[in-house]
């Protein structure tokens, strides 16, 4: 018996192999150069050369750097309440509804994804531009005196992620929904519990898996969407992501530009710590 079993798992092993090399060679050789550059002195142009020096990360404690940071985990922790709040009904619902209407639910939520995402983003810059049709439908039902600044602002900025951001909310949590044993809502309200009790006890807590999928998935992109904010947030909003693009194209600093990648990914295991530590499993963030 111990024979077949120590077969499918050599097989096992000799199929993951060419993935595990890949990830090897153009995942941990790509982390491992970054972090290595990271420890440079910035050089002529595009260079970087020694003496190795811990400097870079210095830089990152000034005032600037940290206010981005705290702004960038403010808006990606905001980001991803709300595709919590909006995503979740939206998925509990598709998963309850008939076929037909679940695939054309499905189709509302992936279609307008086919469209670049800059032209999704430009589309929302003009809706919130003072001359849009935001403003102007205010101004016309007389809410409103004089247009409102909306676009450049942090809420815009907070509207573009959750647009940006909510189908990888919807996705695991509608995986999760949709295998339901919904026996065990069943049997808790033949027990008497009411259907919002019967919610908070079963239904969440068996949909949990898929929550914290949403919640990582949706958070920690958030923190790097630089194109998003010079679009909808302009000078007001710089977020990591955006300070990583202009050392790195701007300023040309290599070293420290990829100081500031580290730190992200940094708060990038953390957060995936975090959320095996809750519970979280590796295929429902896989969809």
């Amino acid at each position: 018996m111990r024979r077949p079993r120590e077969g499918s798992g050599r097989r096992r092993e000799l199929m993951a192999l060419p993935m595990s090399l890949y990830a090897a060679l153009f995942v941990g050789v790509s982390l491992l150069y970054v972090i290595g550059l990271s420890l440079f002195t910035r050089g002529d142009g595009f260079a970087a050369q020694p003496p190795l020096t811990m400097g870079n990360y210095g830089r990152i404690a000034s005032p600037l750097y940290l206010r981005s940071l705290l702004q960038s985990l403010r808006l990606a922790f905001w980001t991803a309440l709300l595709c919590l709040g909006i995503g979740y009904p939206f998925a509990y619902f598709m998963a309850k509804s008939r076929p037909r209407a679940r695939t054309w639910m499905m189709m509302l939520l992936i279609v307008p994804f086919w469209t670049n995402a800059l032209i999704r983003i430009y589309g929302w810059k003009i809706l919130l531009s003072a001359s849009g049709p935001v403003n102007a439908a205010l101004q016309f039902l007389g809410l409103v005196q004089r247009p409102l600044k909306l676009l450049y602002t942090d809420g815009a900025v907070l509207v573009g992620m959750v647009y940006a951001m909510i189908p990888f909310m919807v996705l695991p949590v509608y995986s999760n929904v949709e295998r339901m044993d919904w026996s065990m809502v069943e049997a808790s309200r033949d027990l008497g519990a009411s259907p919002l009790s019967a919610f908070l006890t079963v239904t969440v807590p068996m949909t949990l898996p898929g929550i914290l999928a949403g919640l990582v998935l949706t958070f920690i992109p958030s923190i790097g969407l630089f194109f998003l904010s010079d679009l909808l947030g302009g000078s007001n909003t710089m977020l990591w992501g955006n300070m990583v693009h202009n050392e790195l194209l701007k300023s040309r600093d290599l070293p420290f530009a990829a100081a500031l990648s580290v730190v992200l990914l940094a708060l990038t295991g953390l957060v995936i710590l975090l959320y095996r530590r809750a519970g979280g499993k590796t295929e429902n963030m896989v969809f």
